[in-house]
């Protein structure tokens, strides 16, 4: 497993739908070949999927998290604190609307602030290759409605 520094753990996370809605995967994987696992939902949304792959990975990795996403949803809640915002006003969010997602945000957001994870965003279908690869997994989810897990 390879690690950031003192400890880190470093998580690459992808969600995937087809159609949106439409059948969703998401997936996340060790950088360094360590451990993967993905899941699938038959009717979902992208953004579900992309916060599924990040709350699935932090309640499967234990110690210090760093969580790498293409996903400016999933980072900016953590990096500009939109958190904070719907906690304050409710789960309201800027347009005083419910947030989207609730049930994911909750558990995930609590989770991530006990554990301190960090966040950091990566551009989807770049060059990033951990990038690429839990994209396929989660596109394969989606795409067979069958999760996997393991080591690379």
């Amino acid at each position: 497993m390879l690690e950031k520094d003192s400890g880190t753990t470093i998580v690459y996370t992808d969600g995937a739908c087809s159609g949106n809605p439409g059948p969703g995967g998401w997936a996340w994987a060790v950088q360094g070949g360590g451990r993967f696992e993905s899941g699938a939902e038959p009717h979902t949304t992208n953004q579900r999927m992309e916060i599924s792959a990040a709350l699935q990975a932090v309640r499967a990795l234990p110690g210090r998290l760093e969580v790498v996403s293409d996903s400016t949803y999933v980072v900016n809640c953590f990096k500009q604190r939109w958190y904070s915002g719907w906690l304050a006003n409710g789960w309201r969010n800027s347009q005083r609307k419910p947030v989207a997602n609730r049930d994911l945000w909750e558990p995930f957001i609590e989770l991530a602030l006990a554990r301190q994870v960090s966040f950091r965003w990566v551009k989807g279908h770049g060059t990033d290759l951990m990038n690429a690869w839990v994209d396929e997994l989660a596109v394969l989810a989606a795409q067979t409605g069958q999760g996997q897990s393991g080591s690379r």
